[in-house]
């Protein structure tokens, strides 16, 4: 929780391929945002998070999407840092914590918050965050769980980033928004380098 906080936001990718993977790893550093979450929407996903922790180890690095046992088990052969699900799933939950995994799963209204807080979880993902009502929707949460932390995901983007970090409650924000699918899929590692370069700016010192 302390390094998502630093970082403040955390990149989320479909990687259509290891060696893009790694090129972005390597631009992450290289840029000072050391964090990365590789999404289990794409074939080469598990390969992409083992041989990424491999190469650097230095690199926050989580699993997204993670919706099956097996996933979260590819996941910790790759030693990655944590693991991100769009849902909460008792079930998931509880396979993730028996193998000492930190697991963020997704939540979007206060019975479910509830529900992961009972289990001993306090850092959740609100997904998708736009959509279940954004910053009202987190205020709301925060005034009757002030122990909460969340990692909005899903609408941020460049222009409402510091509206959701200046809330209590917000840890780091999650999105697609700081590496472009398009860009990703084509190599164009200089707008990826400028849109990483833009989002440091906008969050100041």
């Amino acid at each position: 929780m302390d390094r998502l906080n630093r970082y403040k936001v955390v990149p989320v990718v479909v990687v259509p391929s290891v060696d893009k993977a790694l090129r972005l790893a390597e631009i992450l550093l290289k840029e000072d945002l050391p964090i990365l979450e590789i999404v289990f929407r794409s074939e080469v996903a598990g390969r992409a998070l083992k041989e990424v922790k491999e190469q650097f180890p230095q690199l926050l690095l989580g699993a997204g999407t993670v919706l099956t046992t097996e996933d979260i088990d590819i996941a910790e052969q790759a030693g990655v840092d944590f693991i991100v699900s769009p849902g909460f799933n008792p079930t998931m939950v509880k396979y993730a914590q028996s193998r000492g995994m930190t697991m963020i799963p997704g939540i979007s209204n206060p019975s479910l918050a509830e529900q992961a807080m009972q289990m001993g979880l306090t850092l959740l993902k609100f997904f998708p965050a736009e959509l279940n009502g954004g910053i009202p929707m987190i205020q709301a949460l925060q005034s009757v769980y002030p122990q909460l932390r969340l990692m909005p995901t899903g609408g941020i983007r460049m222009s409402n980033l510091k509206d959701y970090l200046a809330l209590q409650a917000v840890v780091a924000c999650g999105g697609s928004w700081l590496i472009p699918k398009d860009s990703l899929e084509w190599g164009n590692w200089e707008l990826i380098t400028q849109r990483i370069r833009e989002t440091k700016e906008l969050l100041g010192p």
